[in-house]
């Protein structure tokens, strides 16, 4: 099998800052590639916002939960050398998903399989068959012109975003039309509206400030599938953590980086416990605010502060770890309940009078229906999770208090009157955890949103203008917010540093 080669790292230090899916999948691509690695996180644990907790005998996924777009993480592994069959085993999830409509007698399967999702929703709106097939083939077209001509490309500007081959692509892409103004074109009931517009949940946004490009998720819902691997979301962690070792990045957990050293224009280190780290170039896989704001010096900041203030970012979570007595048939693994007022829901999130939803849509992940590992016999592991904006403050009396309500709605409209009695394992994470644990800025569970003044080549750059050796990898630069991009984030940092300029993903493995 040929190999992506190249001379330009032997013997070159690359630091990493920050342990996430991104730094981690940068460490172990560099490292790959030749360059001695070290990365530095400031928990005690790698894996950032994917981390677990166990208590009483139930283990949480803590943040991802959904295995999406399963050929960006094949490439990677690819790339890599490895079969992620043989590290990672799938199971796709029959059905995808479970829709509750509030306020209606209507609770949707979605199963993944075309033919049975049309005739539900035939049901729904009546002579959609047609214009979802077409919705979905777009969908399916844009996907690959995406991926092989955008994703996975650097950009420094204008002239590299719009060649004219992106030009003559690009222009399927519908990248400045807005989302759900997009999707009204086909879809005219509420309820396919919003089955089609949930996923930008994924990406921080709402379908009113989105551009309609990100229909793509479509085609990643409906023909790629839903996914959960063995073990749990964070067997993803535990799997390129061994890549990590094997190919010998050097690890340091519970050491936060408290400056990047930059001399003469050029980054030559990071302190640690007030000592220089010494390196030939630094990737910053922490928070990008707090990147700029913090660990970098002043005059070497590539974001102003009018840019922070501008910025849209997406939604923080209010979170719920629930452990419950007894199984709960009326959930699947994953599943939503969307707001009856969907605008409203959107605008309280997004809007200028940001306030926690009064009718908030939300999401149900029972990852115990598929694995009974992650729970004890008889008992239910639930991930409750609420879109709520991020920048504003709650009390813990508070949280406690909307979280009952959204206990008694799940109780209400998803037919299960008994759950509050049932609950053994109650525990919340919200903005202010997201804030403490991984500098978020205003406690962000997500980063920037995908607006589109935020997304491409309006995306903060992975690299610094200013400073000559320091890069950025995650959610906040390119490609963006999920798993999946920050994998492709991490393959973009190698690219820039071979000053690979190409619009496809690297089409064989990396070796020194």
């Amino acid at each position: 099998m040929k190999t992506e080669t190249s001379n330009t790292a032997k013997g070159q230090h690359a630091v990493i800052i920050g342990g996430g899916i991104g730094g981690m999948a940068t460490a172990a691509l560099l490292a790959k590639a030749g360059y001695k690695v070290s990365l530095y996180e400031k928990n005690d644990r790698l894996g950032g916002k994917a981390g677990i907790y166990k208590k009483d005998g139930f283990t949480f996924d803590m943040g991802p939960s959904w295995y999406l777009m399963p050929d960006v993480f094949e490439h990677y592994f690819t790339t890599m050398g490895e079969d992620i069959t043989k590290l990672m085993p799938l199971i796709r999830l029959t059905p995808s998903y479970r829709v509750f409509f509030k306020d209606r007698d209507l609770v949707v399967d979605i199963t993944g399989d075309v033919e049975k999702d049309l005739v539900t929703f035939e049901q729904i709106e009546p002579g959609v068959t047609p214009r979802f097939k077409e919705y979905l083939a777009r969908s399916e077209e844009q996907y690959t012109i995406a991926m092989e001509g955008f994703v996975y490309k650097n950009y420094d500007n204008v002239k590299d975003f719009f060649t004219l081959e992106a030009l003559v692509k690009g222009a399927k892409l519908r990248v400045f039309s807005n989302m759900h103004r997009y999707v009204k074109q086909y879809f005219k009931t509420e309820e396919m509206q919003k089955i089609m517009e949930y996923t930008l949940v994924f990406l921080g946004s709402s379908p009113y400030n989105t551009p309609a490009l990100y229909s793509i998720m479509t085609h990643i819902d409906f023909n790629m599938g839903v996914f959960y691997p063995e073990g749990g979301i964070h067997q993803i962690v535990a799997s390129i953590g061994s890549l990590m070792k094997k190919n010998g990045v050097s690890a340091h957990t519970g050491k936060p980086v408290e400056e990047i050293v930059i001399e003469d224009g050029k980054a030559v280190g990071v302190k640690v416990g007030g000592k220089l780290v010494q390196a030939d170039l630094v990737v910053s896989n922490a928070d990008r605010h707090f990147t700029e704001t913090v660990l970098t010096p002043q005059p070497y900041r590539s974001i102003p502060d009018t840019a922070w203030e501008k910025s849209t970012l997406a939604p923080s979570a209010y979170i719920m770890y629930l452990g419950v007595k007894g199984r709960i048939p009326e959930l699947t693994h994953h599943n939503l309940l969307f707001a009856k007022n969907w605008e409203e829901n959107f605008s309280q999130i997004f809007g200028e009078g940001k306030q926690f939803p009064t009718d908030p849509s939300f999401y149900v992940c029972a990852p115990s229906v598929t694995d009974d590992a992650v729970a004890p016999k008889d008992h239910e592991n639930l991930f409750v999770l609420v879109p709520v904006p991020a920048g504003i403050e709650a009390d813990a009396k508070w949280l406690q208090k909307y979280g009952d309500g959204v206990l008694k709605t799940m109780e209400e409209e998803m037919g299960i009157p008994d759950l509050r009695k049932r609950i053994v394992v109650r525990e919340v994470y919200s903005a202010e955890n997201f804030a403490s644990d991984y500098n978020s800025f205003q406690g962000s569970a997500l980063g920037l949103a995908h607006t589109l003044k935020q997304t491409a080549i309006f995306r903060p750059n992975n690299v610094n203008k200013k400073v000559s050796n320091l890069y950025y990898v995650g959610a906040d630069t390119n490609p963006g917010i999920g798993m999946p991009m920050c994998l492709i984030s991490a393959e973009l940092v190698l690219k820039r540093l071979r000053k690979d300029k190409s619009s496809y993903p690297l089409r064989q493995p990396v070796s020194e």
